[in-house]
């Protein structure tokens, strides 16, 4: 029996740990660069713009509310890089004024330019003529007049309670001329969300508008005899934390979730954007009107809430001005892919998305509703797709009568709307419908498929290390494996009953659980390779994760480096490892990647004396995934998964193209090829390897075998 793994004392140690909130700045600053990168295709300059203006907006939404939440509360202890969340907030407002600078500089210096020597423009109301101006009023009386509501604030009209992320108008207006001593008056217009942000301007192709610029050219006729002294554009960001008390039972619970979504718009307000030209009378108006705590003000030069660009990404005159078209592959052989049950009763197989097609994973869950021998179907939900296909073949399997249990995670961030929506959907359809554990999200990627035939019960499964989702499917890479592994079909048929029943923690022995046993059994293989290390022997872990800020694996991972242990991570965003540290963490190398695709793929890898282990998994090495979530990590064992995970691992680390390697001082620097050696870009390497496989697969020629009858029939 291996040794159990030593218990560290946690403390601050400002010389050995990154600040978890700096890291995930650096993060996005890495995904700027990529705006910033003029090699890179202008279609993905403008994706990645969308995508850092995203990524901000959620980083404010969760992790600033918190910090600023701690403060309120009066919590003044240092994290375990000694900065209290007064200090950390400090550095991030900074920090993120730095990135919002960069940002929109770049979007009014370049992108825009850019866009329009393509023939795209983006335009305020101010910047057509009058030609085109009248198409636009007429847009506006026909299409937006009937929805907007402009709003006049006094004490018989409060201040509204406005939605997080929406566009609105602040307007001051001159003194009421009856009241001789008035006050400038306060207005505000929202900007209809149910409208598209950009207008397509009639009359004039790849021509567009903002919405807000339209509204404001037409301040008269919404507010008709007042006078305008000053109008800016803004937009709030409200704490989206859900206060849940999951004490109570299945009913009460979503009853809750649904209150507390609808109650956001209620929440703290933390962010306040606004156009830079704003007066100090009109901002000076508007923050006093947020209760609670001041929110930080970033004063905007240019239009506010770039994700405006996802609404033009898909215009066929960007075609050329992108990666070239990587089409996903196939995995399968057609008649192969006709019945997977009998396929997968002889071999795996290992899919790796987006460079293969996802409709395996659909005509697995299709096939296992359409099939009579399948009796029952498990899945966990964590993020399904607004229109998904998965989960309408699921309500299709109980509605003909399937026994089918799902899991649904109502508490996804940001996608709580939907998942009740789709729990409902199910719920009435007829299938089992749980919501969970009490104070555990279920974030674990899993289906269980049981089918009756000839030789009795055999059970299928999916793990995978991403989401049941047809959508992000084509932008993160992940990895899923499809099996009728009797190991695997035991262990996964426990982890449901655990979940759906009362029940211990459930003894598995090809999956690994968390909170029960993952952070356990990842700190037990980083010892053993430490042991093996002070023994003489060669040790190696090979880890390709999403964010790693678990303290305890961290020192864990110290310990092994300091025993000689060759520790090489990949990690895509936050990373509060600091390597290269002199005798403490020499042996350890860290990279990221930031490329067309968002890695999202858990891979792990111990060489274990040469008895090598590889698992994929749902959890990053951060303390909600092992302490907070359910989650599962799968043991690979079959030779070729293997040998493609492990190749996977190779190429990861050979990037000198979209990688950049961690400095000990928290700086990241881009990886170029050394001399005589050639260009390597993983994600170009992976989609070739998938195209040579499916190549290979269509190279078999098919056996049309004729049907005889038999004569002893």
């Amino acid at each position: 029996m291996a040794a159990k793994p030593k218990t560290r004392r946690k403390a601050q140690d400002p010389e050995i740990f990154f600040n978890r909130e700096l890291s995930w700045l650096s993060f996005n600053s890495r995904v700027l660069e990529e705006v910033e990168d003029a090699a890179t295709p202008l279609a993905e300059r403008a994706k990645f713009m969308a995508i850092v203006t995203n990524n901000l907006d959620e980083f404010f939404m969760v992790r600033v509310a918190s910090l600023k939440n701690a403060i309120a509360e009066g919590d003044t202890a240092p994290d375990s890089a000694g900065m209290s969340p007064a200090q950390q907030l400090a550095v991030v407002k900074e920090m993120a004024a730095l990135q919002l600078k960069r940002l929109h500089e770049i979007s009014e210096r370049d992108i825009l330019p850019s866009l329009k020597g393509i023939g795209i423009r983006i335009l305020d109301f101010n910047d057509l003529d009058a030609s085109l101006r009248s198409g636009v009023i007429r847009f506006f009386k026909d299409e937006v007049l009937p929805v907007i509501t402009p709003l006049g604030i006094d004490a018989a009209r409060p201040f509204p309670m406005l939605p997080s992320l929406s566009i609105n108008l602040a307007v001051l207006f001159e003194p009421d001329k009856d009241k001789q001593e008035g006050e400038p008056r306060l207005g505000v217009v929202p900007v209809p969300a149910v409208l598209p942000r950009m207008v397509r301007v009639p009359g004039a192709d790849s021509t567009y508008v903002r919405l807000e610029t339209v509204v404001l050219s037409q301040l008269s006729t919404l507010f008709p005899g007042q006078t305008v002294r000053d109008v800016a554009a803004f937009r709030v960001l409200r704490d989206a934390e859900l206060d849940i008390d999951d004490e109570g039972g299945g009913d009460d619970f979503l009853s809750q979730v649904e209150d507390e979504v609808r109650g956001r718009r209620r929440s703290q307000v933390v962010r306040l954007d606004i156009d830079a030209k704003v007066s100090e009378a009109l901002l000076s108006q508007l923050v006093s009107r947020f209760p609670g705590a001041e929110p930080l003000v970033y004063r905007i030069l240019g239009p506010l809430d770039l994700r405006l660009f996802f609404q033009i990404l898909d215009l066929p005159v960007l075609d050329s001005f992108r990666d070239p078209r990587q089409r996903a592959q196939a995995t399968l052989l057609p008649a192969e892919s006709a019945d997977l049950f009998s396929l997968l009763s002889r071999r795996d197989v290992l899919l790796h998305h987006p460079y293969e097609s996802f409709e395996t994973v659909l005509d697995f869950v299709k096939q296992a509703t359409a099939d009579p021998q399948v009796l029952a179907i498990k899945q966990t939900l964590y993020r399904p797709a607004s229109e998904s296909e998965v989960v309408k073949a699921l309500v299709a399997a109980a509605e003909a009568g399937k026994q089918v249990t799902v899991v649904v995670e109502l508490t996804a961030r940001f996608d709580e709307a939907s998942n009740i929506r789709w729990a409902r959907r199910l719920e009435d359809a007829g299938a089992h419908v749980i919501y969970g554990l009490r104070g555990l999200k279920t974030h674990a990627k899993a289906t269980l498929v049981v089918r009756r035939e000839p030789q009795g019960m055999r059970r299928y499964v999916h793990l995978s290390t991403g989401n049941y989702n047809e959508k992000t499917s084509k932008l993160y890479t992940d990895i899923g494996l499809l099996s009728s592994d009797e190991i695997l079909g035991r262990d996964l048929s426990a982890f449901f009953n655990a979940i759906t029943g009362f029940s211990d923690p459930p003894s598995m022995q090809r999956l690994t659980m968390a909170p029960m046993a993952l952070r356990i059994r990842i700190l037990s293989m980083i010892d053993r390779e430490r042991r093996r290390a002070e023994e003489g022997q060669p040790g190696l872990i090979r880890a390709k994760m999403n964010a790693l800020v678990d303290e305890d694996i961290i020192r864990a991972l110290y310990d092994a480096s300091k025993a000689g242990v060759k520790v090489k991570l990949n990690v895509r965003g936050i990373c509060c490892l600091r390597p290269g540290l002199k005798g403490v963490s020499e042996n350890i190398e860290v990279v990221s990647i930031i490329d067309r695709y968002l890695e999202h793929s858990r891979i792990y890898h111990f060489f274990n004396g040469g008895d090598e282990e590889h698992y994929i998994a749902s959890a990053d090495w951060m303390p909600r995934n092992l302490d907070r979530r359910i989650e599962l990590m799968t043991h690979i064992t079959s030779k070729d998964a293997v040998e493609r995970l492990s190749s996977i691992l190779d190429w990861f680390f050979e990037d000198n193209q979209k990688a950049r390697v961690l400095d000990a001082d928290g700086a990241y620097h881009r990886r170029k090829p050394g001399k005589g050696e050639d260009p390597f870009r993983v994600q170009t390497r992976l989609y070739e390897d998938a195209k040579s496989r499916a190549d290979r697969l269509r190279a078999v020629p098919l056996t049309f075998e004729p049907i005889k009858r038999d004569a002893k029939a």
